[in-house]
């Protein structure tokens, strides 16, 4: 009896979040100062509509974190926030009165008026 082996070619699996130019300029200026750690991205649960994006410096990655290197600089993806977080964009702004990192989530329905806290559905790949 002989055994087929097939190989199936994979689809490109989705990024799982990207920065854009000024994000990874100052994740990059931001951990130069800090002279070593890591740019760590999750949600919470909290706020009025339900969810709250954080980002916090460790020292070192969990277990089961992600680890996204784009633009040359690495960020870690709290484990927990994977599906509600994929495809997003993290980005920098600069106002006149305040600067703040911002994400643009494609899995993100609704946001409440003051603009701290935002619905998110968790991913689902309408392909598989």
């Amino acid at each position: 009896m002989t055994t087929a082996t097939t190989t199936r070619t994979r689809r490109p699996r989705p990024k799982l979040v990207t920065l854009t130019d000024a994000a990874a300029t100052r994740v990059s200026e931001i951990l130069t100062e800090r002279g070593e750690g890591y740019l760590r991205v999750g949600v919470k649960n909290g706020g009025c509509a339900g969810m709250e994006y954080i980002m916090d410096y460790v020292s070192e990655i969990e277990k089961f974190d992600e680890v996204v290197e784009d633009k040359d600089v690495q960020i870690v993806v709290d484990s927990k926030a994977v599906l509600f977080l994929l495809g997003s964009v993290v980005d920098y702004e600069v106002e006149v009165m305040s600067s703040r990192f911002t994400f643009k989530n494609p899995n993100q329905s609704d946001a409440c008026g003051c603009g701290e806290s935002v619905t998110i559905t968790p991913f689902k790949d309408e392909d598989a």
